[in-house]
């Protein structure tokens, strides 16, 4: 592993086409850049990548990190390898589900077979039920590892949106699922999100194919947050031009709220709305008259006037 404080040149190499990007140290290979196929070593062995963002005098990595070294640019050889194992990966995912119910294991699903371009490697990627104890797979993998002897096997646990990033689809905007087309991380996402945007909160509405609630709901809710300033409460009595009423509609992005003031409807905007709360200061502080006329009979306004 290479010292990292003589990285210079450092590589974002993506194993999939909508996979996280990982950094490497290129300072040895100098004319690698972009698009090119590059073999590297990681935690799940020696792998096959693609160079996607170049960092040039990128500096020593972050304290506590490491920039592995890229091993050697990838060959036709190596391309060709790849593509006859991923043609077996199939065969190995169908092995491995009859093996799994043929010794009994329940409540964990196997989604993907995946091998490494030169198939010393194959990777099973499965997601159980959260509610159940862990799912011992010792055996299993032993089973595969005396189908497929040549390859080391890996038994790989994902998430619920890992699984729905790997199977793709569409989603209820009727185009293809963001995790599967662009999202190359998955962003923390919770239910203040699609109130703060007026979403539905059917669970139907907000909900993903992965059961948890949809990724899109975070992009445009800082928007919605900003556009949000200024503008009242659902249900709250307000001041308006038209009198006082109350709120029964936001709409953010126009920047004003629906006021019904005694059965009508008015649209009005954020600068026309007056707090209640200001409306009634107002008028204590005209009736109190000034601290020089405590004792009432206060014209000190009048004389403003005059």
């Amino acid at each position: 592993m290479r010292n990292t404080a003589t990285a210079t040149r450092v590589l974002g190499v993506r194993f999939y086409q909508v996979g996280k990007v990982y950094h490497f140290d290129s300072a040895e290979h100098p004319l690698l850049g972009k698009g090119d196929r590059v073999i590297v070593d990681t935690k799940r062995g020696r792998q096959l990548g693609e160079v996607v963002s170049i960092l040039e005098a990128a500096g020593p990595a972050p304290r506590g990190m490491t920039y592995k070294p890229i091993v050697r640019a990838a060959n036709p050889a190596d391309l060709m390898m790849r593509e006859q194992w991923q043609t077996q990966e199939l065969d190995c995912l169908i092995n491995c589900r009859e093996k799994a119910a043929a010794i009994g294991i329940k409540g964990v699903k196997f989604i993907k077979a995946e091998y490494n371009y030169d198939g010393s490697q194959l990777s099973i990627f499965y997601n159980e039920d959260e509610d159940k104890p862990p799912a011992k797979l010792d055996r299993l993998a032993q089973d595969l590892e005396g189908i497929y002897p040549n390859a080391t096997v890996y038994m790989q646990q994902i998430g619920p949106r890992d699984v729905a990033k790997l199977l793709g689809g569409y989603g209820a905007c009727s185009g293809p699922r963001c995790c599967s087309t662009f999202l190359t991380e998955f962003s923390p996402i919770s239910i203040k999100m699609a109130k703060a945007q007026g979403i539905s909160l059917n669970q139907e509405d907000i909900t993903g194919m992965c059961g948890r609630l949809r990724c899109c709901l975070i992009y445009e809710y800082e928007q919605y947050v900003e556009a949000r300033k200024g503008l009242p409460k659902m249900g709250k009595r307000i001041g308006t031009p038209h009198g006082i009423g109350r709120v029964i509609d936001v709409q953010p992005l126009r920047g004003l709220a629906v006021v019904d003031v005694e059965g009508e409807r008015y649209e009005v905007t954020r600068e026309d709305l007056q707090p209640l709360e200001e409306l009634e200061a107002l008028k204590r502080k005209a009736a109190a008259g000034c601290s020089k006329h405590e004792g009432g009979g206060c014209d000190c306004g009048a004389k403003k006037t005059t």
